[in-house]
C-alpha cells in the first residue's frame, strides 16, 4: 500500500492548478548570486502574474514540502543521507562556499526549497489528472535520479510525480515526458531505463552538460541541436516531434518540462532563441495536449537570465488569453477525457432506458 502523504489533498474549486509556495526562493547571505541560476525566479513569476490579475494569493494552490517518506518513493535512504553532507550538496548545487556551512543551515536554506518545489511538482500531478492541466511555477529538476544528483538538482521531482500518479491514480498507467530544456535531462532517463510505460522525448543543445550517453539509451525521441539555433529550425522541430511522440504513444498524462535556459543569451544554453519563440514554443505544447485532450502538467527547469522570469509570466498569459488554461474549464470534470468519456456514456444509457 502507498504510504500516507499530505501531498495528495483536495484542492477548492476556486484555486487555480497554479502551484507555488514563497518557500521555493533560496535567498541564504548571497550565496545564491555565486550560481547563474537566477534563485529567486519563481517569485518574481508570481508577482508578474498577480500584476496583471491572473491570480491572487488565495487562487493559488501552496506547495508542501516533500518528506523523506515522499522521497523514498524514488530516492535510496543512501543518497538522502549524503545529502546531509554540506560538501555534496555543495557539489550539485555548484555553489562551492556551501561546503563550509553547517548542514543545517544548507537543509533549512538550500534543501528546504528544492523539497517544497519538489513537492509542488507531485502536488501539480494529481491537479493535472484533476483539472485537465496544471502548472507548478518550480520544479523541473531533470538532472536528478534515484541515487545521483546534479547539475542544481537534488531531488528527482519528475520522475516521484510520475510513480505518484501510477501508485496513486487509477487510470494512469502511461506518462510522457517532453523535455525542452536546453540541457539533457538525464536524471528522469536513468530513472526510467527499463520502464515501457514512460515515453520520453528531449530536446536539448548537444554539445553541453550533461552529455550522459547511458542515459541517452532511455529517449525514445531524441532531437539534438547545435550552437545557436534559432527559433524558425527549433519550433518546426517541436511542432513536429511532439506531433510525432504523441501519435506513436497516447499517455495519459504530460509532464513538460520547460526550461527558458534555450533563450538567446542564456550563458549555459548555448542556443539562440527568442522570448517570442519560447512564448510560441508552450503554445504548441500545450495546444497540442488540449487538442488531443490529454492532462498536461508544466514545469519550469532551467533559466540562467534574469528576463526569464517576465518571459515564463509572459507565455502562461499567453496560454490564458488563448484559452488553453482557464479556472473555469479546470474546474470543470468533463476536462478529464475518462470523465467526460463516463458523462457521455451514462446519458446513452438513459437515453436508451427511457426509450
Amino acid at each position: 500500500m502507498p504510504h500516507k502523504t499530505q501531498l495528495y489533498h483536495d484542492v477548492p474549486s476556486t484555486c487555480w492548478p497554479i502551484v507555488y509556495s514563497p518557500e521555493y526562493n533560496i535567498t541564504f547571505m548571497g550565496l545564491e548570486k555565486l550560481h547563474p541560476f537566477d534563485a529567486g525566479k519563481w517569485g518574481k513569476v508570481i508577482n508578474f502574474l498577480k500584476e496583471e490579475k491572473l491570480i491572487a494569493d488565495d487562487t493559488i494552490v501552496v506547495a508542501q514540502e516533500a518528506t523523506d517518506e515522499d522521497l523514498l518513493v524514488v530516492h535510496t535512504r543512501r543518497y538522502l543521507n549524503k545529502l546531509k553532507w554540506s560538501f555534496v550538496v555543495a557539489t550539485i548545487t555548484e555553489i562551492p562556499p556551501v561546503l563550509f556551512l553547517p548542514n543545517f543551515l544548507v537543509q533549512r536554506k538550500v534543501l528546504k526549497p528544492l523539497r517544497t518545489q519538489t513537492g509542488g511538482t507531485i502536488m501539480a500531478g494529481k491537479l493535472a489528472m484533476d483539472r485537465g492541466w496544471a502548472i507548478n511555477v518550480g520544479g523541473g529538476f531533470h538532472h536528478c535520479s534515484s541515487d545521483k544528483g546534479g547539475g542544481f538538482c537534488a531531488y528527482a521531482d519528475i520522475t516521484l510525480t510520475i510513480k505518484f500518479l501510477f501508485e496513486r491514480v487509477e487510470g494512469v498507467s502511461k506518462a510522457t515526458i517532453i523535455d525542452l530544456d536546453a540541457h539533457q535531462g538525464n536524471g528522469h532517463e536513468r530513472d526510467f531505463m527499463h520502464d515501457n510505460r514512460v515515453y520520453i522525448m528531449d530536446v536539448y543543445n548537444r554539445y553541453i552538460y550533461p552529455g550522459d550517453e547511458f542515459a541517452k539509451c532511455a529517449i525514445k525521441r531524441r532531437i539534438e541541436l547545435d550552437w545557436g539555433t534559432e527559433d524558425k529550425e527549433y519550433l518546426q522541430k517541436v511542432e513536429t516531434h511532439v506531433e510525432g511522440a504523441l501519435n506513436e504513444v497516447r499517455p495519459d498524462i504530460i509532464i513538460y518540462n520547460a526550461g527558458t535556459d534555450v533563450l538567446d543569451g542564456d550563458p549555459l544554453g548555448g542556443l539562440a532563441i527568442s522570448p517570442q519563440g519560447i512564448i510560441k514554443r508552450d503554445e504548441i505544447v500545450f495546444s497540442t495536449a488540449r487538442k488531443r485532450e490529454i492532462p498536461i502538467l508544466m514545469v519550469t527547469s532551467g533559466g540562467y537570465q534574469k528576463r526569464t522570469a517576465r518571459i515564463i509570466a509572459d507565455s502562461i498569459l499567453n496560454l490564458h488569453n488563448l484559452g488553453f488554461i482557464d479556472e473555469k474549464l479546470s474546474t470543470s470534470s468533463v476536462e478529464n477525457p475518462k470523465v467526460e468519456l463516463m458523462i457521455t456514456e451514462c446519458i446513452s444509457d438513459l437515453t436508451a432506458l427511457s426509450l
